[in-house]
């Protein structure tokens, strides 16, 4: 499709450069045709002069062939048409060389955006197998008592969860990276912003036996309270799902920075460039067996970075921890 696409870019770009070289090169044939013409009209004027008698100034009107002014004329036209091919085959590769950057982000984007549904189809289908198993096995089992239905319907609203915790990671995904419109920004504190989180996020790291330590200073930036607390939320959800039981995560905020670490499992250096990606899940040290996730929570986060014109980085070694740092 791209290939095809590229083509027809080229054509047009030949199409429009070419025009413009001819046309420019009909604009100079006609004034140098019309001078040679005034030369001429100046070379029969004095001949004529010269036969009636009447002398004409060689500086006015030089003595100019005919043959010659044709043959002029003839290689003007030579060189327009060697010029305007040099211009068709060089554009022709200057515009296939440009049409091909043109397209690569539109490539690319698509590349992404199939690769999306495919892992969301991917992550779908995963739930959905499982509801139909069960249920096609207890349809076919004729005897099957009350504690087993309910049991059943115990393990179908598990997976429904799942396909809902799912849309409803798309849908923030979609709304931080595309949706950003109607997003209010205005000055907030980072401190309020972790404290709201920590709320969140405090009976997962009770149940998980998690203590949250804060080590909050007044932090004022400019951005959006709602997705910085999501942002928040999401960095101490990783950081209590990958911390030992009974270990310790810290919140900080300082400067312009939110910081939030953990002293869990760590992530492999082959992992980081990666976390940041849609679906991406590390196999080695963050294990899949360890969480329900679906590897979107990071990929959230960056885009609420993004939109509040913020960076985001992880340090991490496997074995001690991993520490996320927001700037602003």
């Amino acid at each position: 499709m791209f290939k095809e696409a590229r083509i027809k870019l080229t054509v047009w770009y030949l199409a429009i450069i070419m025009t413009i070289s001819l046309s420019f090169s009909g604009v100079i044939y006609v004034g140098v045709n019309r001078e040679l013409t005034r030369l001429e009209s100046f070379q029969r004027t004095r001949i004529q002069g010269i036969i009636r008698g009447f002398p004409v100034p060689v500086e006015v009107s030089p003595s100019l062939d005919s043959d010659a002014v044709a043959e002029s004329r003839a290689r003007i036209i030579l060189i327009l048409g060697l010029i305007n091919l040099s211009i068709l085959v060089l554009s022709g590769l200057g515009g296939y060389f440009l049409a091909g950057l043109t397209l690569d982000p539109i490539k690319e984007m698509v590349d992404k955006q199939k690769e999306f549904v495919s892992n969301a189809s991917h992550e779908l289908r995963t739930p959905l197998t499982s509801l139909t198993t069960e249920i096609e096995v207890a349809l076919r089992d004729k005897n099957i008592t009350l504690g087993a239905a309910k049991k059943l319907l115990a393990s179908n609203l598990e997976e429904v969860k799942k396909m809902n915790n799912l849309s409803s990671y798309l849908l923030k995904l979609n709304r931080f990276e595309n949706d950003s419109s109607q997003i209010e920004f205005k000055q907030v504190d980072l401190k309020d912003i972790a404290l709201n989180a920590m709320d969140k996020i405090i009976p997962l790291a009770a149940a998980s036996k998690v203590k949250i330590v804060e080590k909050l200073h007044i932090a004022k930036v400019r951005g959006n309270e709602e997705s910085l607390t999501e942002l928040a939320t999401i960095l101490l959800d990783n950081a209590v799902k990958y911390s030992k039981e009974g270990g310790n995560i810290e919140i900080k905020t300082y400067g312009m920075s939110l910081e939030v670490v953990d002293h869990g499992i760590g992530i492999s250096e082959e992992d980081i460039p990666h976390i940041f990606d849609r679906f991406y899940r590390a196999d080695s040290s963050r294990s899949k067996e360890r969480t329900d996730g679906y590897g979107l929570g990071l990929s959230i986060a960056k885009s609420i970075a993004d939109l509040n014109s913020a960076g985001i980085k992880v340090d991490s070694k496997v074995g001690r921890g991993s520490t996320f740092t927001v700037t602003f």
